[in-house]
């Protein structure tokens, strides 16, 4: 039996549950599975943090219940540090009545005018002209009946492909744009606030690098080489797996790069093994290069607090900010090497942002080094015994990608 009193209380609760659940984050947002990181996507928003983006321009840009939302300030757009080439970019967005708003790639980092320096895709369905998932300016979407099939206020579905000078934008499933345009051939990703007196909240944004090639064949060394003289021993193992194990060492790739991709998974074979993924080294030196650290271990039970910079630090520049790897498993590595900013992604998640600033110089330990170089995995203790797989790389093209 319910009383008087029970029904009140129920009522009120139900009351205190929907209110709690409008301004909570709605759960599995913002997140990547396993699959999905081992497929090579990466968040460019953890839901939580600004980490990794900029803002440009008015538009004063917050987190709110998981997402990027902009409600106040002027006009303006929110950045990624980090550049991209060939993609597959997926995320939701919801915009107020009336509108406009817009997702950038291969932008220009520091313009006003990211619509001009780069790409957009419109968000603004009242307006026939550019109407929502056009390219604006370049390529106009086309819809079953003629019909935007996006509604305000609601979450929307937006997928970006980008591969060379082919641009292909879905929403909600439903294809509205399948073109070329060769103008950009890499450059930022942002999120736009165009007009006064309007809303706009973007979530789940992840993006899955394009056009990686691999660089090991999972049968033999073909197209590395290993420096002589040094403790360190190198295989190949079953299922593609190159180890590399005893002591001080490393092995390199024949190719060099300058601006690039690298995706590959990685596997400690013991507890707190320590050892590095290195690029832009100069070949046929020992350790030399910008080196994205191996290392799972933090302190205090913290994995806030990294030791000795943690995985995906960018070893003695910056440390990353949660360790997301584990010892004994395999996880995924991404680095993106883009002129002066290097950032990494561990398991999906971004580990470290940095901007080398310092005079050039030949070694990357020294100075700042633009120049194309090899990319090698180091041997470090003697006991240590690392494993690699599926390494994959691609170069930038230039700013056109004709």
């Amino acid at each position: 039996m319910h009383t008087r009193a029970t029904v009140v209380i129920t009522i009120l609760l139900a009351s205190v549950l929907t209110t709690a659940g409008l301004a909570a984050a709605e759960p599995g947002h913002n997140t990547l599975t396993k699959q999905e990181a081992a497929d090579g996507w990466i968040l460019l928003f953890d839901g939580a943090t600004t980490f990794g983006w900029e803002n440009h321009g008015d538009a004063k840009w917050k987190v709110v219940d998981g997402a990027l939302v902009c409600e106040e300030g002027g006009r303006g757009w929110l950045g990624t540090t980090t550049a991209f080439a060939d993609f597959v970019l997926k995320c939701q967005y919801r915009i107020s009545a009336k509108g406009n708003s817009g997702v950038f790639f291969r932008a220009k980092r520091q313009t006003d005018q990211p619509w001009v320096d780069g790409y957009e895709m419109q968000i603004c369905d009242h307006k026939e002209r550019d109407a929502t998932g056009s390219i604006v300016g370049r390529i106009r979407a086309k819809y079953p009946g003629g019909k935007v099939v996006t509604t305000v206020e609601k979450w929307q579905d937006v997928e970006i492909r980008a591969e060379g000078d082919h641009i292909q934008v879905t929403l909600n499933g439903i294809k509205a744009v399948d073109g070329r345009d060769g103008t950009f051939g890499r450059g930022h990703v942002g999120v736009q606030r165009h007009d006064p007196d309007m809303k706009i909240a973007f979530r789940d944004i992840k993006l899955k690098p394009l056009s990686t090639q691999s660089v090991f064949n999972g049968k033999d060394l073909t197209g590395w080489e290993i420096l002589p003289g040094l403790r360190s021993k190198c295989s190949v193992k079953p299922g593609g797996v190159l180890n590399v194990y005893s002591g001080h060492g490393q092995i390199a790739t024949v190719g060099q790069w300058a601006d690039f991709v690298l995706q590959l998974e990685i596997m400690t074979g013991g507890q707190h093994e320590n050892s590095g993924v290195f690029f832009r080294a100069e070949p046929g030196k020992k350790w030399q290069g910008y080196e994205s650290q191996i290392y799972n271990r933090w302190r205090d039970g913290d994995r806030t607090k990294p030791k000795d910079y943690g995985t995906g630090g960018i070893y003695n520049r910056q440390p990353v900010r949660k360790v997301y790897s584990n010892d004994r498993e395999w996880f995924t590595m991404t680095v993106v090497a883009h002129g002066r900013h290097i950032a990494t992604w561990v398991n999906g998640n971004q580990a470290a942002d940095w901007t080398d600033t310092r005079p050039p110089n030949r070694n990357p330990r020294r100075g700042y080094r633009a120049e194309p170089g090899v990319i090698l995995f180091q041997g470090h203790d003697k006991t240590a015994s690392l494993s690699f797989r599926n390494i994959r790389v691609v170069e930038y093209p230039k700013a056109a990608a004709k």
